[in-house]
């Protein structure tokens, strides 16, 4: 393979990548909208520090890098923000 061939193998499995992250971050939405829908019948909040902290030191349990600790911490806390407003501008529900 050329360099220009491998260039573009490279761009390729990216944008799969970045798809995958895509359908990813949809099936996260649409389970915790599930999951607010759940905690709002019963009668519990919806946000648990609690779990939060758990997500995070599960996380970094599981990351082999590059990403570093702070990049990882940047990462779940931009998702984290990503998905209450996107729920918020759909009313509480995924698109």
């Amino acid at each position: 393979m050329n360099d220009h061939g491998e260039v573009e193998e490279l761009r390729r499995r990216i944008d799969e990548v970045d798809a995958a992250i895509v359908e990813a971050v949809n099936t996260r939405l649409a389970l915790v909208q599930e999951l607010w829908q759940v905690k709002a019948r019963i009668g519990v909040d919806r946000v648990d520090p609690g779990r939060e902290r758990r997500l995070r030191e599960g996380l970094a349990a599981v990351n082999r890098g590059p990403l570093t600790p702070e990049g990882l911490d940047e990462l779940i806390g931009s998702l984290l923000a990503l998905v209450k407003r996107e729920l918020g501008r759909a009313g509480g529900g995924a698109r």
